[in-house]
C-alpha cells in the first residue's frame, strides 16, 4: 500500500546568512532566517516523510531547542529521517515538491537540487520533481519577504 505525506515550512528572508535551498547554496543577498540553515525546501520534504510514515514531524525529532542543530546543515536532518523511515521498514517512491519565491529566480538551480536530493535520499532522480514559483507579488513570499516550500513524499513497505 503506498501512503501520501504533505510537507509545508516558511521562514523570512534576512541579511547576513546563506540562502540553501534542496541542498544547494543560491546566489541571492539575503539567506534565510532559522536555527538550522534553514533550508525550508529540505524542511518541507522532511515532514512529508515523517507525516507518510505517521512518525511526527521535524520538530518532534530535530527540535529548534536541541543545540545539536544549531546550524546544522538540513541535509543531515534529511539523511537521519531516510534512516528513521527506513527503520520503519518504509522506501520513498516519489518526492513532489514546489518552492513559493519571487526571487531570485530558481530555475537555473533546480536541476542541482533534484540531483543532490535523489542522492541523499538514495532514489533515482527521475522520482524528484522540485518546481518553483512566485506569488506574483502577492502575500508574504510575494513582498519578498520569505520563502515556503511544500512538499508530498509516496512511501511504501
Amino acid at each position: 500500500m503506498t501512503r501520501f505525506g504533505i510537507g509545508y515550512d516558511v521562514h523570512r528572508l534576512v541579511s547576513g546568512r546563506k540562502l540553501i535551498l534542496g541542498g544547494v547554496e543560491i546566489e541571492h543577498s539575503l539567506g534565510l532566517d532559522g536555527h538550522s540553515d534553514a533550508d525550508v525546501l529540505i524542511h518541507a520534504i522532511i515532514d512529508a516523510m515523517l507525516g507518510a510514515a505517521a512518525l511526527g514531524d521535524i520538530g518532534q525529532h530535530f527540535p529548534d531547542s536541541d543545540a545539536r542543530y544549531k546550524n546544522i546543515d538540513s541535509t543531515k536532518l534529511l539523511a537521519e529521517t531516510l534512516e528513521i523511515i527506513r527503520a520503519e521498514n518504509f522506501r520513498i517512491v516519489n518526492i513532489d515538491s514546489i518552492i513559493v519565491a519571487q526571487k531570485p529566480k530558481l530555475a537555473p538551480y533546480i536541476p542541482e537540487m533534484r540531483r543532490r536530493l535523489a542522492e541523499i535520499l538514495q532514489i533515482d532522480i527521475g522520482a524528484v520533481s522540485v518546481k518553483a514559483t512566485t506569488e506574483e507579488r502577492l502575500g508574504f513570499t510575494g513582498a519578498e519577504q520569505g520563502i515556503a516550500a511544500y512538499a508530498v513524499c509516496a512511501i511504501e513497505r
